[in-house]
């Protein structure tokens, strides 16, 4: 059967209908120090009873780190340092921050789950190169913990798979599914990328360390390269991008800082 003139049109409108009220309700909790507007139906409760079990999951088979001796022992004490400074600054919501190192160096990263559970990989210790550096990446890792970015997600996310299982035809399903990823969820995950480099900024700047060490730690993430897709079909802002946007927080940052140091 032939599509009529009007299906496009009224495809747009079921795509109308779908995200306008996403958009809607995405203001009904405020972020601590960047002051966003989000919608979530969790509870900081419910963040840490899921965060715990995660974590406890996540962690189990993992080579940790627990020596206090030697270079290992070393950085995580450095490790552990860090996360007691950032998290004494930051706005109290009932988080039992935790840290692990766990013994991976092909494993560029850390994480932070809700209630501020964070593992830090021994892959990432020769970008960070010192506690600074070690501050820069958890304080984005703990700033995805205040936000509650995790159960922001999952909070939009069940929220557009009932809307698009009322659409009520597959195709149409399909198309809403594929204007949600590029819409609102990839743009969305982008932007919680680039709330936790601002809280994560603030938090060192509080803590006592610069913040202009951060821009020095994308640099040397950057210089690590690899190939990737263009901006947009990311979940992660491009280095230079989330660069940029740390370059125009910087005075409020230093600010904070500065105002710390001995006169």
């Amino acid at each position: 059967m032939p599509h009529s003139a009007n299906q496009p049109h009224a495809t747009m409108l079921k795509l109308r209908l779908l995200v306008i009220p996403l958009l809607a309700l995405a203001a009904c909790e405020t972020t601590p120090i960047t002051g966003t507007k989000s919608f979530n139906v969790f509870s900081v409760a419910d963040d840490c009873e899921l965060g715990t079990e995660a974590y406890t999951q996540f962690t189990a088979d993992a080579k940790l780190i627990t020596t206090n001796w030697g270079d290992d022992g070393q950085w995580k004490k450095t490790v552990e340092s860090a996360m007691h400074n950032l998290s004494s600054v930051a706005e109290e919501q009932g988080f039992a921050y935790e840290v692990k190192l766990i013994d991976d160096d092909a494993t560029v990263n850390a994480w932070c789950l809700p209630c501020g559970k964070m593992a830090v990989y021994t892959g990432i210790l020769p970008v960070a190169q010192n506690e600074a550096g070690l501050a820069v990446v958890m304080g984005h890792e703990i700033g995805h913990a205040i936000a509650r970015h995790g159960t922001q997600r999952m909070s939009k996310d069940s929220i557009a798979q009932a809307a698009l299982s009322m659409l009520g035809d597959q195709n149409y399903e399909q198309l809403g599914a594929m204007a949600y990823e590029m819409m609102i969820s990839l743009p969305y995950s982008r932007q919680n990328e680039l709330e936790a480099d601002h809280i994560g900024l603030i938090l060192m700047a509080r803590a006592g360390y610069d913040p202009r060490t951060a821009i020095d730690f994308w640099q040397r993430m950057e210089a690590l390269g690899g190939s990737s897709g263009p901006e947009f079909m990311s979940t992660h802002p491009s280095n230079g991008k989330r660069i940029d946007e740390l370059n125009g927080l910087m005075p409020e940052a230093l600010a904070i800082y500065e105002g710390l140091q001995p006169k």
